[in-house]
């Protein structure tokens, strides 16, 4: 009879996601997962088959339900326009100007680093660019109707751009946190906008 688990799954994948998100996937051992959540590597295989990549999936998907909707804050509500946009990215700045905040994000990271060679990783990203980009293209819409932007702007098209933006944002904020060079950046994205 198997012994009954001594720790809490979703505890084991909240460190887990911590220590991916500080200090990548590739740099993080299943030794320092051991370390980080406390669980020997018989147990950490046992509940997650697959090892140390079926962790780093899970990782991505609790970021994804945890974290991600705190960042987009306003800009994930229906009624989101171009103050809740201006909002996201001003937010962006903020967190790249701290130093927890230049770790950046574990999707950006992941992109970065795993992406080209992951499938399953590059499919996490992927949703997580597709939903990022449908609240900004409905906060443009509703900028638009309210007459926020111009009436020229493809709320869908304009989306795509600051969504490369934001994720361009991310990593000039992580090798040169300048607030000067981070706001330039959003400055220029949004003049286009009016």
């Amino acid at each position: 009879m198997p012994r009954p688990r001594e720790f809490e799954p979703d505890a084991v994948v909240d460190q887990a996601m911590l220590r991916f998100w500080w200090r990548g996937y590739r740099a993080t051992s299943i030794e320092d997962l051991v370390k980080a959540t406390g669980v020997k590597p018989g147990s950490l295989y046992s509940a997650f088959p697959g090892g140390k990549h079926a962790l780093f999936l899970k990782s991505l998907e609790r970021y994804s339900k945890l974290i991600v909707p705190q960042k987009l804050g306003e800009l994930a509500a229906p009624g989101a326009s171009l103050a809740a946009l201006r909002g996201y990215f001003d937010g962006l700045v903020q967190d790249l100007l701290s130093p927890e905040g230049r770790q950046g994000c574990l999707l950006v990271n992941t992109a970065i680093e795993n992406a080209a060679e992951d499938d399953e990783a590059a499919a996490v990203v992927r949703g997580h660019l597709a939903r990022l980009e449908q609240c900004m293209t409905t906060a443009l819409r509703n900028a638009r109707g309210a007459g926020e932007v111009r009436a020229s702007v493809d709320p869908a098209g304009h989306a795509k751009v600051l969504v490369a933006t934001c994720q361009g944002l991310m990593v000039v904020g992580k090798a040169n946190p300048d607030a000067t060079v981070l706001r330039a950046i959003v400055d220029n994205a949004f003049a286009v906008l009016v």
